[in-house]
């Protein structure tokens, strides 16, 4: 539905979630998520910061317009929606749209590897192939290994579909982890090298452009405070 309605509180957050009892949890990532949007009224200050280490001058100042937790994409092929923690709708600082996909970790992984997703169920069927197909257009990819983690190939794909949506010619997918020892790092790193960039942690990289649509992603390192809340 394209009908939303607004928040009070984080806890109003876990009402989204697909599994509000286990996944609702002191230390995990989505109430962590929640707890740290909600105590700010723009972006959270190292998601903000992010923003002003691109190369690109226009996102230095990048404004949320739009801020809605766990937003469903559809995604090429059928099945499942792609869930996003955090789709935001922003405002560079020319003025242009920015789609932008939040993906929160703690301690849990990014999921399945391509190989495994590949492998799961009925086996590698011709829709899942057109999914790939589709995601990897999306995301400005002729292939992906089966090694690199499905999550992070479809939260691409989502910033740039949402992208297309709203006619933005800026997509940026974010890990927002909150992991005192950035958990899982080595997998964003190994996505991010696919397009021939090397990642830092608390750094916007470009990746590629597709069609007229710019790609970013970055690793912010959330406050550790929020793990308790």
């Amino acid at each position: 539905m394209r009908i939303l309605l607004p928040t009070t509180d984080p806890e109003d957050w876990k009402h989204f979630l697909a599994d509000p009892e286990k996944q609702w949890r002191t230390g995990y990532s989505a109430r962590t998520l929640a707890y740290c949007w909600h105590d700010t009224d723009g972006f959270p200050p190292e998601v903000a910061s992010l923003f002003r280490t691109t190369v690109c001058a226009a996102l230095h100042n990048t404004q949320p317009l739009l801020v809605l937790p766990e937003y469903k994409v559809r995604v090429p092929g059928k099945g499942h929606m792609s869930q996003n923690d955090i789709f935001v709708l922003a405002k560079a600082g020319d003025g242009a749209l920015v789609s932008m996909m939040v993906e929160s970790k703690v301690s849990e992984p990014f999921g399945d590897s391509v190989g495994v997703w590949k492998a799961n169920g009925d086996g590698f069927t011709a829709n899942k192939q057109e999914r790939l197909r589709g995601l990897c257009r999306f995301a400005g990819l002729t292939d992906v290994p089966d090694a690199i983690h499905y999550q992070l190939l479809h939260r691409t794909a989502s910033a740039m579909i949402e992208a297309e949506t709203y006619n933005a010619p800026y997509a940026v997918m974010i890990v927002h982890s909150f992991s005192p020892e950035n958990a899982h790092w080595k997998a964003f790193d190994a996505f991010v090298r696919l397009y021939g960039k090397t990642p830092q942690i608390g750094q916007l990289v470009e990746l590629t452009t597709v069609g007229k649509v710019r790609l970013f992603a970055g690793w912010a390192h959330g406050h550790e405070r929020y793990l308790k809340m």
